[in-house]
């Protein structure tokens, strides 16, 4: 059952972010609990991650397991890039000859647009408002770095409207074989 939010002033400490690639499941749950996470804002396009080992990031599994550790779950479709952005970036990503796991930056272009078309008529203090009894909100999507992913955007201007610093997590990666 996801938390009660507790009466807290309207500073918070922290914004969180993660990410799912090159984890595992036991240790992205570590994070989560170690930093203190107690709602996940699931900025993802799709609920769904690609691949066995990330099935626990597939919407109904990661549900339950936060509502086991007591972390409440928002979907925020609002702030997930559209499919032409997505195809904005994955072009950059193909011509760069970088795989979408391996990202390590956004592409100008798709920063540009999404600011401009995401976040600026984004609500922010709607959402401030509705997270008020909330410490420690997490950002998440798919790539490992929020330098990588919209996410690392969306962050700082949530932090400003919350008064709170952004930290980004970056779960234990898989064990080298």
């Amino acid at each position: 059952m996801p938390r009660t939010p507790v009466k807290r002033s309207a500073a918070r400490a922290t914004v969180l972010t993660v990410g799912v690639y090159g984890s595992s499941g036991p240790a992205f749950f570590a994070a989560l609990e170690e930093a203190g996470a107690d709602i996940l804002l699931d900025v993802r396009t799709r609920r769904a991650v690609r691949g066995a080992q990330y099935s626990y990031a597939n919407a109904k599994r990661l549900i339950a397991a936060l509502e086991r550790r007591a972390i409440a779950y928002r979907h925020l479709l609002e702030l997930a890039p559209g499919p032409e952005l997505l195809d904005l970036q994955h072009a950059v990503d193909a011509r760069e000859h970088v795989a979408y796991s391996q990202r390590i930056a956004l592409a100008p272009q798709y920063v540009k647009r999404y600011l401009r078309d995401v976040l600026e008529p984004f609500d922010f203090a709607a959402l401030a408002h509705e997270l008020r009894g909330y410490r420690a909100p997490v950002l998440l999507c798919v790539e490992r770095s929020a330098g990588a992913c919209h996410r690392g955007l969306i962050a700082p201007k949530l932090a400003r409207t919350l008064r709170a610093k952004v930290v980004d997590l970056v779960p234990e990666p898989f064990p080298s074989a």
